[in-house]
Protein backbone atom coordinates (compact mmCIF):
# COMPACT_ATOMS: atom_id res chain seq x y z
CA UNK A 1 0.00 0.00 0.00
CA UNK A 2 1.24 3.48 -0.90
CA UNK A 3 0.78 6.61 1.20
CA UNK A 4 -1.57 8.21 -1.32
CA UNK A 5 -3.79 5.13 -1.13
CA UNK A 6 -4.65 6.16 2.44
CA UNK A 7 -6.97 8.80 1.04
CA UNK A 8 -8.84 6.55 -1.37
CA UNK A 9 -12.02 6.52 0.68
CA UNK A 10 -13.93 4.44 -1.85
CA UNK A 11 -11.70 1.53 -0.85
CA UNK A 12 -13.64 -0.11 2.00
CA UNK A 13 -10.58 -1.24 3.92
CA UNK A 14 -9.28 2.33 3.91
CA UNK A 15 -12.67 3.50 5.19
CA UNK A 16 -12.49 0.92 8.02
CA UNK A 17 -9.00 2.12 8.92
CA UNK A 18 -10.02 5.78 9.15
CA UNK A 19 -13.13 5.01 11.19
CA UNK A 20 -11.04 2.88 13.54
CA UNK A 21 -8.06 5.17 14.10
CA UNK A 22 -10.53 7.94 14.88
CA UNK A 23 -12.25 5.69 17.44
CA UNK A 24 -8.83 5.22 19.05
CA UNK A 25 -8.27 8.99 18.82
CA UNK A 26 -11.60 9.62 20.61
CA UNK A 27 -10.75 7.17 23.39
CA UNK A 28 -7.38 8.82 24.07
CA UNK A 29 -9.02 12.25 23.82
CA UNK A 30 -11.21 11.24 26.78
CA UNK A 31 -8.59 9.19 28.63
CA UNK A 32 -6.08 12.03 28.91
CA UNK A 33 -8.59 14.84 29.43
CA UNK A 34 -7.34 15.67 32.93
CA UNK A 35 -3.74 16.85 32.44
CA UNK A 36 -4.51 19.95 30.31
CA UNK A 37 -7.26 20.97 32.76
CA UNK A 38 -5.34 20.33 35.98
CA UNK A 39 -4.70 23.99 36.83
CA UNK A 40 -8.37 24.85 36.25
CA UNK A 41 -9.39 22.02 38.56
CA UNK A 42 -7.09 23.30 41.32
CA UNK A 43 -8.43 26.84 40.95
CA UNK A 44 -12.04 25.67 41.11
CA UNK A 45 -11.71 23.23 44.02
CA UNK A 46 -9.85 24.77 46.92
CA UNK A 47 -8.83 21.43 48.44
CA UNK A 48 -7.45 19.97 45.20
CA UNK A 49 -3.62 20.03 45.03
CA UNK A 50 -0.75 18.97 42.80
CA UNK A 51 -0.43 15.81 44.90
CA UNK A 52 -4.01 14.90 43.99
CA UNK A 53 -3.17 15.44 40.31
CA UNK A 54 -0.12 13.18 40.62
CA UNK A 55 -2.15 10.47 42.35
CA UNK A 56 -4.90 10.61 39.73
CA UNK A 57 -2.23 10.40 37.03
CA UNK A 58 -1.17 7.04 38.47
CA UNK A 59 -4.74 5.87 38.98
CA UNK A 60 -5.52 6.85 35.38
CA UNK A 61 -3.36 4.05 33.96
CA UNK A 62 -3.77 1.28 36.56
CA UNK A 63 -6.76 -0.55 35.07
CA UNK A 64 -5.49 -0.07 31.52
CA UNK A 65 -3.01 -2.87 32.27
CA UNK A 66 -5.45 -5.73 33.12
CA UNK A 67 -8.15 -4.22 30.89
CA UNK A 68 -5.99 -4.77 27.80
CA UNK A 69 -5.81 -8.49 28.64
CA UNK A 70 -9.57 -8.73 29.26
CA UNK A 71 -10.53 -6.69 26.19
CA UNK A 72 -8.13 -8.73 24.06
CA UNK A 73 -9.99 -11.88 25.04
CA UNK A 74 -13.43 -10.32 24.53
CA UNK A 75 -12.71 -9.00 21.06
CA UNK A 76 -11.54 -12.41 19.85
CA UNK A 77 -14.88 -13.74 21.07
CA UNK A 78 -17.34 -10.98 20.13
CA UNK A 79 -15.47 -9.10 17.40
CA UNK A 80 -13.83 -5.67 17.47
CA UNK A 81 -16.85 -3.74 16.15
CA UNK A 82 -19.06 -4.61 19.12
CA UNK A 83 -16.28 -4.36 21.71
CA UNK A 84 -15.02 -0.96 20.51
CA UNK A 85 -18.54 0.49 20.32
CA UNK A 86 -19.54 -0.76 23.78
CA UNK A 87 -16.25 0.38 25.30
CA UNK A 88 -16.68 3.94 24.02
CA UNK A 89 -20.32 4.17 25.13
CA UNK A 90 -19.77 2.65 28.58
CA UNK A 91 -16.63 4.68 29.31
CA UNK A 92 -18.54 7.90 28.71
CA UNK A 93 -20.27 7.28 32.06
CA UNK A 94 -17.17 7.59 34.33
CA UNK A 95 -16.16 10.59 32.20
CA UNK A 96 -19.40 12.35 33.18
CA UNK A 97 -19.05 11.27 36.82
CA UNK A 98 -15.51 12.62 36.99
CA UNK A 99 -16.56 15.89 35.35
CA UNK A 100 -19.07 16.61 38.12
CA UNK A 101 -17.22 14.96 41.01
CA UNK A 102 -16.79 17.05 44.15
CA UNK A 103 -15.12 14.60 46.53
CA UNK A 104 -11.84 12.71 46.39
CA UNK A 105 -13.64 9.35 46.44
CA UNK A 106 -15.80 10.30 43.44
CA UNK A 107 -12.83 11.56 41.44
CA UNK A 108 -10.61 8.59 42.31
CA UNK A 109 -13.16 5.87 41.53
CA UNK A 110 -14.33 7.55 38.32
CA UNK A 111 -10.75 8.03 37.10
CA UNK A 112 -9.85 4.44 38.04
CA UNK A 113 -12.73 3.05 35.95
CA UNK A 114 -12.09 5.49 33.08
CA UNK A 115 -8.55 4.12 32.81
CA UNK A 116 -10.06 0.99 31.25
CA UNK A 117 -10.60 2.96 28.05
CA UNK A 118 -6.85 2.66 27.53
CA UNK A 119 -7.57 -0.90 26.40
CA UNK A 120 -9.17 0.53 23.25
CA UNK A 121 -5.83 0.32 21.46
CA UNK A 122 -5.83 -3.46 21.16
CA UNK A 123 -9.33 -3.54 19.63
CA UNK A 124 -8.30 -1.67 16.51
CA UNK A 125 -5.19 -3.83 16.11
CA UNK A 126 -7.45 -6.85 15.55
CA UNK A 127 -9.86 -5.04 13.22
CA UNK A 128 -7.10 -3.55 11.05
CA UNK A 129 -5.45 -6.96 10.75
CA UNK A 130 -8.72 -8.38 9.40
CA UNK A 131 -8.88 -5.84 6.58
CA UNK A 132 -5.24 -5.52 5.53
CA UNK A 133 -3.04 -8.34 4.20
CA UNK A 134 0.35 -9.17 5.74
CA UNK A 135 2.28 -7.28 3.08
CA UNK A 136 0.74 -3.94 4.11
CA UNK A 137 -0.53 -4.49 7.64
CA UNK A 138 2.51 -2.81 9.23
CA UNK A 139 1.79 0.52 7.55
CA UNK A 140 -1.94 0.27 8.34
CA UNK A 141 -1.29 -0.56 12.01
CA UNK A 142 1.22 2.31 12.15
CA UNK A 143 -1.39 4.76 10.85
CA UNK A 144 -3.91 3.40 13.33
CA UNK A 145 -1.55 3.66 16.31
CA UNK A 146 0.22 6.88 15.37
CA UNK A 147 -2.80 8.93 14.32
CA UNK A 148 -5.07 7.55 17.03
CA UNK A 149 -2.50 8.15 19.75
CA UNK A 150 -2.56 11.84 18.79
CA UNK A 151 -5.90 12.11 20.59
CA UNK A 152 -4.05 12.85 23.83
CA UNK A 153 -2.11 15.70 22.20
CA UNK A 154 -5.29 17.06 20.61
CA UNK A 155 -6.85 17.16 24.06
CA UNK A 156 -3.93 19.21 25.36
CA UNK A 157 -4.50 21.76 22.61
CA UNK A 158 -8.31 21.88 22.49
CA UNK A 159 -9.59 21.32 26.04
CA UNK A 160 -8.02 24.39 27.72
CA UNK A 161 -9.58 26.60 25.02
CA UNK A 162 -12.96 24.95 25.54
CA UNK A 163 -12.74 25.36 29.31
CA UNK A 164 -11.51 28.96 29.38
CA UNK A 165 -12.99 30.51 26.23
CA UNK A 166 -16.07 28.63 25.09
CA UNK A 167 -17.53 27.61 28.44
CA UNK A 168 -15.75 30.12 30.68
CA UNK A 169 -16.17 30.45 34.42
CA UNK A 170 -14.39 28.58 37.19
CA UNK A 171 -16.20 25.37 36.33
CA UNK A 172 -15.49 25.51 32.58
CA UNK A 173 -13.20 22.51 32.97
CA UNK A 174 -16.19 20.37 33.95
CA UNK A 175 -18.04 21.09 30.70
CA UNK A 176 -14.86 20.53 28.68
CA UNK A 177 -14.66 17.05 30.22
CA UNK A 178 -18.33 16.48 29.55
CA UNK A 179 -17.59 17.28 25.92
CA UNK A 180 -15.04 14.43 25.77
CA UNK A 181 -17.63 12.06 27.24
CA UNK A 182 -20.25 13.14 24.70
CA UNK A 183 -17.82 12.56 21.85
CA UNK A 184 -17.16 9.05 23.19
CA UNK A 185 -20.85 8.30 23.58
CA UNK A 186 -21.87 9.56 20.14
CA UNK A 187 -18.96 8.04 18.26
CA UNK A 188 -19.63 4.66 19.88
CA UNK A 189 -22.91 4.52 17.95
CA UNK A 190 -21.36 5.92 14.77
CA UNK A 191 -18.72 3.21 14.90
CA UNK A 192 -21.23 0.43 15.52
CA UNK A 193 -23.39 1.32 12.53
CA UNK A 194 -20.57 1.99 10.05
CA UNK A 195 -17.94 -0.70 10.66
CA UNK A 196 -17.73 -4.40 9.88
CA UNK A 197 -15.34 -6.84 11.54
CA UNK A 198 -14.24 -8.46 8.29
CA UNK A 199 -14.66 -8.08 4.52
CA UNK A 200 -17.67 -9.73 2.88
CA UNK A 201 -17.65 -13.50 3.11
CA UNK A 202 -14.76 -13.74 5.57
CA UNK A 203 -15.80 -14.81 9.07
CA UNK A 204 -13.86 -13.74 12.13
CA UNK A 205 -11.54 -16.60 13.07
CA UNK A 206 -12.00 -17.16 16.79
CA UNK A 207 -10.07 -19.13 19.42
CA UNK A 208 -11.36 -22.58 20.23
CA UNK A 209 -11.81 -21.56 23.88
CA UNK A 210 -12.20 -18.16 25.51
CA UNK A 211 -10.74 -16.92 28.79
CA UNK A 212 -7.02 -17.33 28.17
CA UNK A 213 -4.59 -17.54 25.28
CA UNK A 214 -4.15 -20.89 23.60
CA UNK A 215 -0.60 -22.25 23.50
CA UNK A 216 1.06 -25.11 21.66
CA UNK A 217 3.26 -26.82 24.28
CA UNK A 218 3.68 -27.30 28.02
CA UNK A 219 6.79 -25.10 27.88
CA UNK A 220 4.79 -22.33 26.22
CA UNK A 221 2.12 -22.59 28.92
CA UNK A 222 4.73 -22.03 31.62
CA UNK A 223 6.07 -19.04 29.70
CA UNK A 224 2.53 -17.61 29.47
CA UNK A 225 2.12 -17.92 33.25
CA UNK A 226 5.50 -16.32 33.91
CA UNK A 227 4.77 -13.40 31.56
CA UNK A 228 1.45 -12.88 33.39
CA UNK A 229 3.18 -12.17 36.73
CA UNK A 230 4.56 -8.67 35.89
CA UNK A 231 1.10 -7.52 34.78
CA UNK A 232 -0.31 -8.01 38.27
CA UNK A 233 2.96 -6.78 39.74
CA UNK A 234 2.64 -3.44 37.94
CA UNK A 235 -0.88 -2.95 39.29
CA UNK A 236 0.33 -3.74 42.82
CA UNK A 237 3.24 -1.33 42.39
CA UNK A 238 0.92 1.48 41.28
CA UNK A 239 -1.21 1.19 44.39
CA UNK A 240 1.92 1.07 46.55
CA UNK A 241 2.84 4.46 45.10
CA UNK A 242 -0.65 5.75 45.95
CA UNK A 243 -0.23 4.52 49.53
CA UNK A 244 3.20 6.13 49.80
CA UNK A 245 1.62 9.43 48.76
CA UNK A 246 -0.89 9.12 51.60
CA UNK A 247 -4.09 8.71 49.58
CA UNK A 248 -4.95 5.20 50.78
CA UNK A 249 -4.17 3.44 54.05
CA UNK A 250 -1.85 0.48 54.49
CA UNK A 251 -4.88 -1.68 55.29
CA UNK A 252 -6.54 -0.73 51.99
CA UNK A 253 -3.26 -1.41 50.18
CA UNK A 254 -3.12 -4.94 51.62
CA UNK A 255 -6.71 -5.56 50.57
CA UNK A 256 -5.89 -4.41 47.03
CA UNK A 257 -2.80 -6.60 46.93
CA UNK A 258 -4.95 -9.54 48.03
CA UNK A 259 -7.38 -8.83 45.17
CA UNK A 260 -4.48 -8.61 42.70
CA UNK A 261 -3.15 -11.97 43.95
CA UNK A 262 -6.57 -13.59 43.62
CA UNK A 263 -6.92 -12.16 40.12
CA UNK A 264 -3.54 -13.63 39.17
CA UNK A 265 -4.46 -17.05 40.58
CA UNK A 266 -7.76 -16.92 38.69
CA UNK A 267 -5.92 -16.10 35.47
CA UNK A 268 -3.57 -19.03 36.04
CA UNK A 269 -6.63 -21.23 36.57
CA UNK A 270 -8.08 -20.00 33.25
CA UNK A 271 -4.78 -20.65 31.47
CA UNK A 272 -4.75 -24.22 32.80
CA UNK A 273 -8.44 -24.75 32.03
CA UNK A 274 -8.07 -23.61 28.42
CA UNK A 275 -4.79 -25.33 27.63
CA UNK A 276 -4.40 -28.56 29.63
CA UNK A 277 -7.07 -30.42 27.66
CA UNK A 278 -5.70 -29.07 24.37
CA UNK A 279 -2.13 -30.06 25.22
CA UNK A 280 -3.10 -33.54 26.47
CA UNK A 281 -4.84 -34.15 23.16
CA UNK A 282 -1.87 -32.77 21.26
CA UNK A 283 -1.67 -29.77 18.94
CA UNK A 284 -1.17 -30.61 15.25
CA UNK A 285 2.16 -29.35 13.93
CA UNK A 286 0.53 -27.03 11.38
CA UNK A 287 -1.57 -25.45 14.14
CA UNK A 288 1.33 -24.71 16.49
CA UNK A 289 2.94 -21.37 17.18
CA UNK A 290 5.77 -20.38 19.51
CA UNK A 291 4.81 -18.26 22.48
CA UNK A 292 8.38 -17.01 22.74
CA UNK A 293 7.53 -14.63 19.88
CA UNK A 294 4.77 -13.06 22.00
CA UNK A 295 7.25 -12.79 24.88
CA UNK A 296 9.78 -11.04 22.67
CA UNK A 297 7.16 -8.53 21.49
CA UNK A 298 6.10 -8.02 25.12
CA UNK A 299 9.66 -6.92 25.82
CA UNK A 300 9.81 -4.54 22.85
CA UNK A 301 6.58 -2.75 23.78
CA UNK A 302 7.70 -2.60 27.42
CA UNK A 303 10.89 -0.90 26.24
CA UNK A 304 9.49 1.42 23.56
CA UNK A 305 5.94 2.40 24.52
CA UNK A 306 6.79 2.16 28.22
CA UNK A 307 9.69 4.53 27.61
CA UNK A 308 7.47 6.90 25.60
CA UNK A 309 4.90 7.28 28.37
CA UNK A 310 7.62 7.70 30.98
CA UNK A 311 9.58 10.28 28.97
CA UNK A 312 6.50 12.33 28.08
CA UNK A 313 5.71 12.50 31.80
CA UNK A 314 9.09 13.94 32.83
CA UNK A 315 10.53 15.65 29.74
CA UNK A 316 8.97 19.15 30.21
CA UNK A 317 10.42 19.45 33.72
CA UNK A 318 13.77 18.08 32.52
CA UNK A 319 14.15 20.74 29.81
CA UNK A 320 12.83 23.49 32.09
CA UNK A 321 15.35 22.80 34.87
CA UNK A 322 18.31 21.82 32.68
CA UNK A 323 18.18 24.84 30.37
CA UNK A 324 16.30 27.33 32.59
CA UNK A 325 13.41 27.53 30.16
CA UNK A 326 9.91 28.85 30.79
CA UNK A 327 7.19 26.22 31.28
CA UNK A 328 5.69 27.16 27.89
CA UNK A 329 8.98 26.77 26.00
CA UNK A 330 9.81 23.52 27.78
CA UNK A 331 6.32 22.20 27.02
CA UNK A 332 6.65 23.00 23.31
CA UNK A 333 10.02 21.25 23.09
CA UNK A 334 8.80 18.24 25.04
CA UNK A 335 5.65 18.16 22.93
CA UNK A 336 7.78 17.50 19.88
CA UNK A 337 8.50 14.06 21.33
CA UNK A 338 4.81 13.13 21.22
CA UNK A 339 4.08 14.97 17.96
CA UNK A 340 6.60 12.78 16.12
CA UNK A 341 4.15 9.90 16.65
CA UNK A 342 2.11 11.06 13.66
CA UNK A 343 4.98 10.17 11.33
CA UNK A 344 7.32 7.86 13.22
CA UNK A 345 4.89 5.06 14.03
CA UNK A 346 3.60 4.69 10.46
CA UNK A 347 7.23 4.84 9.29
CA UNK A 348 8.05 1.89 11.54
CA UNK A 349 5.19 -0.02 9.95
CA UNK A 350 6.26 0.92 6.41
CA UNK A 351 9.85 -0.21 7.01
CA UNK A 352 8.61 -3.46 8.51
CA UNK A 353 6.49 -4.03 5.38
CA UNK A 354 9.21 -3.17 2.87
CA UNK A 355 12.64 -4.07 4.21
CA UNK A 356 12.31 -7.82 3.64
CA UNK A 357 12.67 -8.92 7.28
CA UNK A 358 10.35 -7.77 10.04
CA UNK A 359 12.66 -9.33 12.62
CA UNK A 360 15.69 -7.35 11.46
CA UNK A 361 13.72 -4.10 11.39
CA UNK A 362 12.65 -4.78 14.99
CA UNK A 363 16.26 -5.41 16.04
CA UNK A 364 17.49 -2.21 14.38
CA UNK A 365 14.82 -0.16 16.10
CA UNK A 366 15.54 -1.57 19.56
CA UNK A 367 19.27 -0.97 19.13
CA UNK A 368 18.57 2.56 17.86
CA UNK A 369 16.38 3.27 20.90
CA UNK A 370 19.17 2.17 23.21
CA UNK A 371 21.77 4.35 21.47
CA UNK A 372 19.43 7.35 21.36
CA UNK A 373 18.61 7.08 25.06
CA UNK A 374 22.29 6.82 25.94
CA UNK A 375 22.72 10.08 24.04
CA UNK A 376 19.88 11.66 26.05
CA UNK A 377 21.51 10.48 29.29
CA UNK A 378 24.48 12.73 28.44
CA UNK A 379 22.42 15.91 28.00
CA UNK A 380 23.24 18.61 30.54
CA UNK A 381 23.30 22.41 30.73
CA UNK A 382 26.59 22.59 28.81
CA UNK A 383 24.89 21.28 25.64
CA UNK A 384 23.61 23.71 23.00
CA UNK A 385 19.84 23.46 23.29
CA UNK A 386 19.41 22.80 19.56
CA UNK A 387 21.62 19.70 19.89
CA UNK A 388 19.63 18.47 22.90
CA UNK A 389 16.40 18.89 20.95
CA UNK A 390 17.90 17.13 17.90
CA UNK A 391 18.96 14.12 19.99
CA UNK A 392 15.51 14.03 21.63
CA UNK A 393 13.69 14.09 18.29
CA UNK A 394 15.99 11.44 16.78
CA UNK A 395 15.42 9.20 19.80
CA UNK A 396 11.65 9.67 19.52
CA UNK A 397 11.82 8.53 15.88
CA UNK A 398 13.29 5.23 17.03
CA UNK A 399 11.03 4.87 20.08
CA UNK A 400 7.77 5.38 18.19
CA UNK A 401 8.97 3.67 15.03
CA UNK A 402 9.74 0.67 17.23
CA UNK A 403 6.13 0.71 18.39
CA UNK A 404 5.00 0.57 14.77
CA UNK A 405 7.39 -2.29 14.04
CA UNK A 406 6.11 -4.20 17.09
CA UNK A 407 2.49 -4.16 16.00
CA UNK A 408 3.45 -4.90 12.41
CA UNK A 409 4.35 -8.35 13.78
CA UNK A 410 1.63 -8.97 16.37
CA UNK A 411 -1.13 -9.91 13.84
CA UNK A 412 1.15 -12.61 12.42
CA UNK A 413 1.84 -14.49 15.64
CA UNK A 414 -1.31 -16.60 15.31
CA UNK A 415 -4.37 -15.34 13.48
CA UNK A 416 -7.13 -16.51 15.78
CA UNK A 417 -5.46 -15.23 18.97
CA UNK A 418 -4.51 -11.83 17.54
CA UNK A 419 -6.69 -10.00 20.05
CA UNK A 420 -5.24 -11.81 23.05
CA UNK A 421 -1.69 -11.37 21.79
CA UNK A 422 -2.29 -7.67 21.15
CA UNK A 423 -3.83 -7.36 24.61
CA UNK A 424 -0.80 -8.85 26.34
CA UNK A 425 1.75 -6.93 24.27
CA UNK A 426 -0.22 -3.71 24.75
CA UNK A 427 -0.45 -4.29 28.49
CA UNK A 428 3.33 -4.56 28.67
CA UNK A 429 3.60 -0.99 27.39
CA UNK A 430 1.75 0.16 30.50
CA UNK A 431 3.74 -2.23 32.67
CA UNK A 432 6.90 -0.60 31.34
CA UNK A 433 5.71 2.94 32.04
CA UNK A 434 4.64 2.00 35.58
CA UNK A 435 7.98 0.43 36.44
CA UNK A 436 10.01 3.15 34.75
CA UNK A 437 8.15 6.01 36.43
CA UNK A 438 8.58 4.33 39.80
CA UNK A 439 12.32 4.06 39.21
CA UNK A 440 12.38 7.71 38.15
CA UNK A 441 11.46 8.76 41.68
CA UNK A 442 14.79 7.37 42.92
CA UNK A 443 17.29 8.62 40.30
CA UNK A 444 18.37 11.71 38.38
CA UNK A 445 17.00 12.34 34.85
CA UNK A 446 20.37 11.39 33.31
CA UNK A 447 20.42 8.08 35.17
CA UNK A 448 16.79 7.57 34.23
CA UNK A 449 17.54 7.84 30.51
CA UNK A 450 20.36 5.34 30.98
CA UNK A 451 17.94 2.91 32.68
CA UNK A 452 15.57 3.25 29.70
CA UNK A 453 18.51 2.57 27.36
CA UNK A 454 19.35 -0.58 29.33
CA UNK A 455 15.74 -1.76 29.03
CA UNK A 456 15.84 -1.35 25.25
CA UNK A 457 19.15 -3.20 25.08
CA UNK A 458 17.73 -6.11 27.13
CA UNK A 459 14.80 -6.25 24.71
CA UNK A 460 17.24 -6.30 21.78
CA UNK A 461 18.99 -9.32 23.30
CA UNK A 462 15.68 -11.11 23.95
CA UNK A 463 14.57 -10.49 20.35
CA UNK A 464 17.94 -11.52 18.92
CA UNK A 465 17.73 -14.95 20.54
CA UNK A 466 13.98 -15.65 20.52
CA UNK A 467 12.10 -13.57 17.92
CA UNK A 468 11.46 -15.36 14.63
CA UNK A 469 10.38 -14.07 11.24
CA UNK A 470 6.61 -14.72 10.93
CA UNK A 471 5.29 -17.06 8.28
CA UNK A 472 3.70 -15.30 5.29
CA UNK A 473 5.29 -12.01 6.43
CA UNK A 474 4.83 -10.34 3.06
CA UNK A 475 2.09 -12.45 1.49
CA UNK A 476 -1.43 -11.57 0.39
CA UNK A 477 -2.93 -13.78 3.09
CA UNK A 478 -2.09 -14.64 6.71
CA UNK A 479 -0.84 -18.12 7.52
CA UNK A 480 -3.84 -20.36 8.21
CA UNK A 481 -4.17 -24.05 9.01
CA UNK A 482 -6.02 -26.26 6.54
CA UNK A 483 -9.08 -26.25 8.80
CA UNK A 484 -9.09 -22.45 9.09
CA UNK A 485 -8.62 -22.05 5.35
CA UNK A 486 -11.47 -24.47 4.68
CA UNK A 487 -13.76 -22.51 7.03
CA UNK A 488 -12.97 -19.30 5.17
CA UNK A 489 -13.54 -20.92 1.78
CA UNK A 490 -16.93 -22.32 2.85
CA UNK A 491 -18.01 -18.92 4.18
CA UNK A 492 -17.00 -17.22 0.93
CA UNK A 493 -18.92 -19.78 -1.11
CA UNK A 494 -22.01 -19.33 1.07
CA UNK A 495 -21.84 -15.56 0.60
CA UNK A 496 -21.52 -15.94 -3.17
CA UNK A 497 -24.50 -18.31 -3.26
CA UNK A 498 -26.64 -15.88 -1.21
CA UNK A 499 -25.88 -13.09 -3.64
Amino acid sequence: MRIRDMFTFKDEKVKMLHLTWFAFFVSFFAWFNMAPLASSMMNDMGWFTEDHIAALGIINVVLAIPARIIIGSLLDRFGPRVVFSVLLIVMSIPTFVFAFGDTWAQLMIARLILGSIGASFVVGIRLVSEWFPPKSVGFAEGIYGGWGNFGSSAGSMILPWLALTLFGGDDGWRYAMVFTGLVCFIYGFIYYFNVRDTPDGRPLIKPRKAGAMEVSSWKDMMQLILWTIPIGGAVALSFWRIEQMGFISVEVLYIIWGIVLLAFLFQVYKILKVNVAILKKGVPVEDQYKFKNVGALNSTYFANFGAELAIVSMLPMFFMTTFSLSPTAAGIIAGSFAFINLLARPLGGILSDRMGSRRNVMLIYMLGISIGLIGMSMIDSSWPIFLAVAVTVLTSLFVMGGEGATFAMVPMVKKRVTGQAAGMVGAYGNVGSTIYLTLYTFVSPQHFFFILAAGALVSFVICYFTLEEPENSFANEYYLTQQEAQTLAEAEMATTKDK
